[in-house]
């Protein structure tokens, strides 16, 4: 099983972990988006976290991540809710106006 999980890890490219990191620091994104772009389930993307954060950045994601659990599992969420990520997101995950 750790095998799996860590050849999982090392075939993604910097870019795949940036995406990833990113997808997973956003409240709107849930688990589910994530396991269907990169086929990693919530348990995985914990890992993942852990390895690709500093200790204390894991810790502040893990915090705010339980906190805001309803909005990262499609079944505890809103149905107002209709999408996982902001308007003005653009396709890499960068916002208008950011610098």
């Amino acid at each position: 099983m750790k095998n799996k999980i860590a050849d999982k890890f090392s075939n993604l490219d910097k870019e795949e972990i940036d995406r990833i990191i990113r997808m997973c620091w956003e409240d709107r994104t849930p688990f589910e988006a994530i396991h269907i772009q990169f086929d990693l389930n919530p348990n995985e993307v914990v890992k993942f976290m852990r390895r690709a954060l500093s200790l204390k950045d894991f810790i502040r994601w893990r915090v705010r991540a339980n906190n805001l659990g309803h909005l990262k599992h499609l079944k505890t969420r809103s149905s107002e809710i209709n999408r996982f990520k902001c308007s003005r997101q653009n396709l890499d995950g960068s916002t208008k106006g950011y610098k």
